[in-house]
């Protein structure tokens, strides 16, 4: 069992999955093989005694396997893991380098403490992106109304948003569903202006969790105590817009860059006329 660890952010600790689905190494090939059957997530289990991880069980290690062998016999016990304060960098490495979709996170002790996934490391991979829009905004409303912001991490309510964007675009949402579908959407941007929740940025993955069923997101709040007058709010009440469901879906054609292109072509063919 190898591990590594560096105590830089962003860290394993930040990003994997805590709740960890796992099998005991007493459990039978046929148990195991029914569990991962009926799972729509899992195709393989970290395998514990008690909470130490003794090995990991894939899918492919049951396929020559009696039914009614132990799952020890059987399982990989020469694994990779991660360690809590491991670089997500470095465990990405691991990931892609071995060829392996998850990977389990242990403690000092040996003992499971979660389980981080490609998934998770693109995730890491996106949010940095977004911290940098929010700090940015930040910055403009506290020049433009000379007052003070503090920044808060929430899981919002999506019947709470007001958008501040009318439209949104059919290709683009598709994409944001298959982001959410997987687990690597970005956090939201939201605006608590005096206790309204302005929604800043992530109209597309707002409108796909919607169609997703999806109740409520992560999101970046910049919070401010008492309402002011900004510029998107008078933007949301002119356009109409007071809840997720006065945002139009606009079809592809009428995306601005596909006009755009439309409209390069055409004049390029005037010239060569």
């Amino acid at each position: 069992m190898e591990v590594a660890s560096e105590r830089t952010k962003p860290q394993v600790k930040d990003y994997m999955t805590r709740d960890v689905a796992t099998v005991s190494p007493d459990e039978t090939v046929g148990e195991v093989a029914t569990r991962i059957a009926e799972s729509e997530e899992h195709s393989g289990f970290p395998v514990c005694e008690r909470r130490r991880v003794e090995g990991f069980i894939s899918a492919r290690d049951l396929l020559l396997a009696d039914d009614g062998d132990p799952i020890f016999k059987v399982m990989a016990t020469d694994l990779l893991v991660a360690h809590p304060d491991m670089k997500v960098t470095d465990a990405a490495r691991v990931i892609l380098r071995s060829g392996i979709q998850k990977l389990p996170v242990v403690d000092d002790a040996g003992n499971l403490v979660g389980i981080i996934s490609n998934a998770d490391v693109i995730r890491s991979q996106n949010e940095p992106a977004t911290t940098e829009k929010v700090g940015k905004l930040m910055r403009t409303l506290e020049q433009i109304h000379d007052i003070e912001l503090t920044e808060e991490r929430r899981t919002v309510p999506l019947s709470e948003l007001t958008p501040t964007q009318g439209r949104v675009y059919a290709d683009e949402l598709e994409g944001r569903r298959y982001e959410l579908e997987r687990g690597l959407a970005e956090p939201l941007v939201v605006i608590d202006n005096g206790g309204t929740l302005l929604l800043a940025d992530g109209h597309h993955r707002v409108l796909a969790a919607d169609r997703l069923r999806i109740d409520e997101m992560d999101a970046y709040v910049i919070v401010i105590d008492h309402e002011i007058d900004l510029g998107m709010a008078r933007t949301a009440e002119k356009e109409g817009l007071e809840r997720i469901d006065d945002i139009d879906v606009v079809d592809y054609a009428r995306h601005p860059l596909v006009q755009t292109t439309k409209r390069l072509q055409s004049d390029g063919g005037s010239e060569a006329e």
